[in-house]
This record gives structure tokens, C-alpha cells and sequence, in this order.
């Protein structure tokens, strides 16, 4: 474990000197009406489902399955960016005591790494969550595991906690729904035009990996990523495409149906570190990997 730390503690370092500003990408010009895009549709009345307003700059939302008030421990779901009944649905129907926590802090990545550069922030926030949810089931339910999910810019967040090696222990699962990007070097020279990418962002998300391949550690990571290219900064394809030649792994084709009509059409792994590639590059195909959430956790958490 010597050398993550080391790892983890010089990405703190790099990212405090430094503000890397990702910029904005090219609009996708293609338009996909071929699959079926599926969306979910939640009732957030059917479960405990309230508000925390001071951890946050904006409101964390959290939801506790009906099924969980008489339940001795759950798991922690701690979701950043995207709607909150996605997540709660994904309580709802998990395989296992689930409770979701929602994180929204604005557009882009920068908005959700900054706050938690503070390795204190997180642990408040956890903190803060498991009281009020003791308050709400009247009980003294324990938390089991830490599982950390991020769709497109979310990804900043679990950037910066597990650049803490408190933190990165903690944590035993982390997502990544179609995000996880980097800056090319120089900035917005493609990989094809001879960019290179700059990895530092990368340094956290890989030595968690490298934890999950190799099952004794407990810890599960899942990467899923469309065919989206941004064209001013890495695209989640060539970030995965690193990902595993670090570890010494190689995608493969296949042809399978997906969560709400994805259509996947690769993947790679290891123990429980999982690659996941899906068809498509316009917006709804982007959407697509986000309201997948309960099937991507339902698969990665199963026994």
C-alpha cells in the first residue's frame, strides 16, 4: 500500500499548486434515434427522502429505502452530478441495504473537485449523513460500504477524495458513468495531431483500479464510456484505453444489450475492475450511461 499513498499524496500536491482548466468541448453534430434511450421515471414519496443544507454550498439530498427501517446496516451510495431520483431509484432496487446520497454542485468537474481538496469535507460529509440517517430510522444502523458513483463532471469529486489516503480507504466501491477526462498536452492537441495526455488526473482513479484487480482488497471499480469525442480534452474512451494498458489489459468486442436500450460493444477486466464500452456519441447516448446506475451497481455488487 506504500507506493498508492505515494502516488495519491503527490497528485494532492500537483493539483494544489496547480488550477487545470479543462475547456469546453465541441458540440456533437450527430443525432441517434436508433436506440431506445430509456429514461427512469421515480417516485421520490415512495421512501424517506429529505435534504441536508449545511454540509454543502448546495443541498445534499438523501434517500432511505422504506424497507430499511428495521434493516441493521446499509450501504452508502454518495452519487455527484445528476438528478436525484436516479440515484434513489437505484436504493430502491438494489440487491443489497442501500441508502443514496445525491451530490449537485454546478457544471464541470472544477465545481466538484475544488470542495473536496479539503480531505475534511468528505469525512463531514459522511459523517453528517449517517447521523441524520440514525435520526430518521430512530435506530443505531450500521454503515457497511462506501461506494462512490459520478456521471460526466462528477468524476472531479471522486478525484479529490481519493487523492487523500484516509479517504481512499474508506472508499470500497467507486463508478464512473461516462466521465473521466483529463487536459492534452498542449492543451486541445489530439492525441492524432501528437497530444499527449496529461495522466497526473488520472493517478487516484488507477491505483484504486489496481487495488480492485485483485479481489482479496474488497475494493470494486466499474468504468463505463460512450464514443463521444470532445476534441478539446480527453474523451473517456482514451482515458479508459489508458486505464488498461497501465494495467496491462486489453478490451475486447462484443455485441450485448444494455441498461434502457444501450447497445455495448466492448469490454475489458480484471478481479472486480471492469471497463464497460458503449455505442454512441451524441447527447442522449451520454444521458444513457447516467440513468444505467441501478443495473451498472446491481452488476458490480453482486456476490
Amino acid at each position: 500500500m506504500k507506493y498508492l499513498s505515494v502516488g495519491i499524496v503527490l497528485f494532492a500536491q500537483v493539483a494544489a499548486a496547480q488550477s487545470v482548466k479543462i475547456p469546453d468541448q465541441y458540440p456533437s453534430p450527430m443525432q441517434e434515434t436508433v436506440r431506445k434511450h430509456e429514461r427512469i421515471s421515480f417516485d421520490l414519496q415512495k421512501g424517506i427522502d429529505y435534504t441536508l443544507d449545511s454540509i454543502l454550498t448546495k443541498p445534499v439530498s438523501v434517500h432511505i429505502p422504506e424497507r430499511l427501517k428495521k434493516a441493521a446496516w446499509a450501504d452508502l451510495l454518495v452519487h455527484f452530478h445528476g438528478m436525484h431520483y436516479v440515484p434513489a431509484y437505484a436504493a430502491e432496487t438494489s440487491k443489497t441495504n442501500l441508502i443514496a446520497v445525491s451530490v449537485n454542485l454546478g457544471s464541470g468537474s472544477g465545481a466538484y473537485a475544488r470542495p473536496f481538496q479539503n480531505d475534511t469535507v468528505f469525512k463531514k460529509l459522511v459523517t453528517a449523513v449517517w447521523h441524520s440517517v440514525q435520526e430518521q430510522l430512530g435506530s443505531q444502523i450500521r454503515r457497511h460500504r462506501i461506494i462512490l458513483s459520478g456521471f460526466s463532471a462528477g468524476y472531479g469529486a471522486i478525484r479529490s477524495i481519493l487523492s487523500d489516503p484516509g479517504n481512499f480507504e474508506s472508499v470500497n466501491t467507486v463508478v464512473l458513468l461516462d466521465g473521466l477526462h483529463t487536459s492534452y498536452i498542449p492543451e486541445r492537441k489530439v492525441l492524432a495531431e501528437g497530444g499527449l495526455i496529461d495522466t497526473t488526473g488520472f493517478v487516484p482513479f488507477l491505483a484504486f483500479a489496481r487495488e480492485a484487480v485483485r479481489p482479496a482488497t474488497g475494493k470494486r471499480m466499474l468504468f463505463t464510456h460512450s464514443e463521444i469525442f470532445p476534441g478539446t480534452f480527453v474523451s473517456t474512451t482514451e482515458a479508459a484505453d489508458y486505464l488498461l494498458r497501465q494495467l496491462q489489459l486489453k478490451a475486447r468486442p462484443v455485441l450485448k444489450n444494455g441498461p434502457g436500450g444501450m447497445q455495448q460493444i466492448s469490454e475489458a477486466g480484471r478481479g472486480n475492475f471492469k471497463v464497460l464500452g458503449f455505442a454512441g456519441n451524441a447527447a442522449p447516448d451520454h444521458v444513457d450511461h447516467f440513468h444505467g446506475l441501478s443495473y451498472f451497481l446491481n452488476q458490480l455488487l453482486k456476490p
